[in-house]
């Protein structure tokens, strides 16, 4: 079980995160996202329907590869990608896409946390 203590942390660091992320997409850098998209449809390669959508936004497969991180196909349906503000707008509009959100990578401060190391 999760200490309460443990759920704050999270609750406090994750909005800080998510503004530097955007801070640095804002500063007209690329910035890596999580996209959230629809369920591939039966039948059709979870991978190959994710890199049709960021195609589509990037104007070319090329473009759509070098920009993926990662693909997401066993908990939720989607991928990482990094990419630029006018990207990001882009992807956004497909309509296949349901969220996108910065991604962050959070750390503790402390390898020793309530006692347990």
């Amino acid at each position: 079980m999760k200490h309460p203590a443990s759920i704050s942390l999270v609750l406090v660091l994750l909005p800080l995160a998510v503004a530097t992320a955007s801070a640095a997409a804002t500063a007209g850098g690329a910035a890596n996202y999580l996209v959230y998209v629809d369920p591939h449809p039966p039948g059709v390669d979870c991978q190959k329907y994710q890199l049709g959508i960021l195609a589509a936004a990037l104007g070319g497969e090329e473009k759509a590869k070098a920009a993926m991180v990662y693909n997401y196909r066993n908990v939720m349906s989607g991928f990482s990608a990094r990419l630029t503000p006018s990207e990001l707008e882009a992807l956004k509009k497909q309509p296949q896409v349901n969220r996108v959100l910065p991604s962050a990578t959070l750390s503790l401060m402390s390898s020793n946390f309530d006692g347990v190391s």
